[in-house]
C-alpha cells in the first residue's frame, strides 16, 4: 500500500512547473496558494494567477495538474484558480525586475549580457522584417533566449510574421509579452485595433520604445532584436539614446539605388557611436533552372560595407547574401518562418550562418553573477 504524499513532495513537484508567460517556476512567483492532502492521497492545490482573464490559465491549470499527479501516492487532483491581490501583484513586479521598485532598461545596464541587433534599412520594402523575423527564429533554434521588438510602429508586421496571436498580460504597470516559436515579441500592434494606422509624433513614438524596453518583463535574454522603420528618422535616434550599446544591422538589396539609401541608415552611426555589425543583402538572387537568376542587379550588399567602413573607419563585414525563395514569403504571411518549416532551404542555411556569426553559441554561466561569495575554512 503505499503511504500519503507529503505537503514537501508536491511542493517540489510544483516548483518543475513554470508560468508560460514569464518563464519561471510557479513556487518562486508566489503563485501557489496553498495545497492539501487528503488521507486517501487526494490533492487539492490552489493557484493564485496574475490576472483575472490570464490567457494561460488552462495550461497551467493542466500543467500543475500533471506534475502533481506524479508523485508517489497521489490518487486525484484537484486546482482551484484564484486571482493575485493588488499587493502581491505589486510583490511579484518588484521581485521579476530583481528587487527594483522603479523602471529601468535591462539592456542598457552596464553589466546586461544581452547582445542588442537593431535592423535597419534606408528603404521599405527590401525584406527587413522577414530577415529579423528569421534570424530570430534562428537564434532560438540555436539554443538562444531571444526576445524582438517590434519598432516599426507605423508599419508594424512582426507578429504576423511570427504567428505570436495572444496579447500581452499587464501585471500591474508590467507587461508580460507573449511568445511565439520560444521567441517573446512586443509590438504597437498588439495594443491597437484591426488594421488602425498608428498616427504618432516624434515624443509619442519616443515614449512608446521606452515602454517596450523598460515596462516589458524580458527575463534573462541571449538576443534582443529590434526591427526599425525603415530611414534615419525619430525611432533610430531614440534607439541610440535608450540603448548606446545597440549594434547596427543594415539590410538592402543588391540593387545600387537600394544600396545608396541604405548607406545612409548605416551612417547614423557615426553621429550616434554606436557599432554596425555588418550588412546583409537581401533578394540577391533567384534559382532557376541551376542558374542564379539576379533579378535586382548585383553587388549592393559589397558597396554598402565598403562604403560604411570607409565612412566609419572599420572593417564592416557583409554578413550574407539571402536569395529569393517564395517559401520565405509564404511562411512569413503563415506565421511559419522559413527557418522552421524548410531549414534545409539554401536561404534558410545562409540565415542560420549569419545568426551563428552574430552570436556564437549559447552562453553558460561565463560573466554571470551568482551572488555568491567565498568563504575563509
Amino acid at each position: 500500500m503505499s503511504s500519503t504524499p507529503t505537503t514537501d513532495q508536491v511542493h517540489k513537484a510544483l516548483a518543475t512547473v513554470q508560468d508560460p508567460e514569464i518563464r519561471r517556476p510557479i513556487t518562486d512567483l508566489g503563485m501557489v496558494k496553498s495545497v492539501d492532502i487528503g488521507d486517501d492521497g487526494s490533492v487539492h492545490v490552489g493557484i493564485y494567477l496574475t490576472v483575472a482573464g490570464c490567457p494561460m490559465r488552462g495550461r497551467i491549470e493542466k500543467d500543475v495538474t500533471e506534475a502533481v499527479t506524479t508523485v508517489a501516492g497521489v490518487t486525484s487532483v484537484r486546482v482551484e484558480l484564484d486571482v493575485m491581490s493588488d499587493e502581491q501583484r505589486k510583490e511579484l513586479q518588484t521581485k521579476l525586475r530583481g528587487g527594483q521598485a522603479e523602471k529601468e532598461i535591462p539592456f542598457a545596464k552596464p553589466n546586461s549580457l544581452t547582445k542588442v541587433f537593431a535592423v535597419a534599412s534606408g528603404k521599405g520594402g527590401v525584406g527587413k522584417s522577414s530577415v529579423t523575423v528569421n534570424l530570430a527564429a534562428a537564434m532560438a533554434a540555436q539554443g538562444h533566449k531571444v526576445g524582438v521588438v517590434d519598432a516599426d510602429i507605423y508599419g508594424h508586421s512582426v507578429p504576423r510574421m511570427l504567428g505570436a496571436s495572444d496579447f500581452p498580460t499587464k501585471v500591474e504597470d508590467m507587461i508580460i509579452p507573449p511568445t511565439a516559436h520560444d521567441i517573446k515579441v512586443i509590438s504597437v500592434g498588439m495594443f491597437t485595433q484591426g488594421n488602425t494606422p498608428v498616427v504618432w509624433r516624434g515624443p509619442m513614438l519616443h515614449r512608446a520604445l521606452q515602454q517596450f524596453l523598460s515596462d516589458v518583463y524580458w527575463g534573462d535574454l541571449d538576443v534582443l532584436l529590434m526591427d526599425l522603420p525603415p530611414g534615419t528618422g525619430d525611432i533610430a535616434i531614440s534607439v541610440a539614446q535608450l540603448l548606446p550599446t545597440a549594434e547596427l544591422l543594415v539590410v538592402t538589396t543588391p540593387q545600387q539605388a537600394a544600396a545608396e539609401v541604405a548607406e545612409r541608415a548605416g551612417s547614423i552611426t557615426a553621429q550616434t557611436h554606436q557599432r554596425v555589425a555588418g550588412v546583409i543583402e537581401n533578394m540577391s538572387y533567384y534559382e532557376h533552372a541551376g542558374e542564379r537568376v539576379h533579378l535586382f542587379g548585383e553587388g549592393g550588399g559589397q558597396t554598402v560595407a565598403d562604403a560604411l567602413g570607409r565612412t566609419l573607419g572599420t572593417d564592416i563585414p557583409l554578413l550574407g547574401q539571402i536569395p529569393l525563395d517564395t517559401r520565405l514569403r509564404e511562411g512569413s504571411d503563415a506565421g511559419r518562418p522559413l527557418i522552421l518549416t524548410d531549414p534545409g532551404a539554401e536561404a534558410a542555411r545562409i540565415i542560420e550562418s549569419i545568426a551563428e556569426t552574430l552570436v556564437g553559441r549559447p552562453r553558460g554561466l561565463a560573466g554571470m553573477q551568482l551572488g555568491i561569495s567565498p568563504m575563509r575554512r
